[in-house]
């Protein structure tokens, strides 16, 4: 009975598959500054809610792309929205884990065919890889860019 013999794979450019690994960990976050953080009276009886449907996903995609438990989450959206200059509140823990069975989140699966950028906007979050946001970054939009490093 033979056994399996393991796959040998050669790299025989190194630097090109060095800068291919280092940009699988390329993010880029966007901020519109004109998204409806806070959301509009909705009219009805009762206490309005304090952060739109839009806030609680920002923070709730980015809990589940970095895998952070939702008190880490807080803070590191508060460190996100520090960096761009946003003086925004962000939702608590009680807030977020209220309001997180209401809303689905879900990224949809993509290869590792260059940088992840993020647009965060009045319409939610968009996902887009490499040049997809080109004709949409303007100077309205703060940004934020980090190199993730994944093993």
């Amino acid at each position: 009975m033979s056994s399996w013999a393991l796959t040998k794979y050669k790299s025989t450019n190194w630097s090109d598959y060095n800068d291919a690994l280092k940009l699988r960990g390329s993010l880029s976050i966007w901020f519109d500054p004109e998204m409806a953080w806070i959301p509009a009276p909705s009219g009805k009886r009762g206490r309005q809610q304090q952060f739109s449907d839009a806030a609680i996903q920002t923070c709730l995609t980015l809990r589940v792309l970095f895998g952070l438990p939702l008190r880490q989450t807080i803070g590191f959206v508060e460190s996100l929205l520090r960096l761009v200059g946003l003086d925004w509140s962000v939702p608590d823990f009680s807030t977020l884990c209220r309001r997180q069975k209401a809303l689905n989140v879900s990224l949809p699966y993509r290869g590792g065919s260059g940088p992840l950028n993020l647009l965060i906007d009045g319409t939610g979050i968009k996902a887009e890889g490499g040049t997809g946001l080109s004709g949409e970054t303007g100077s309205a939009l703060n940004f934020w860019s980090v190199q993730q490093s994944r093993s």
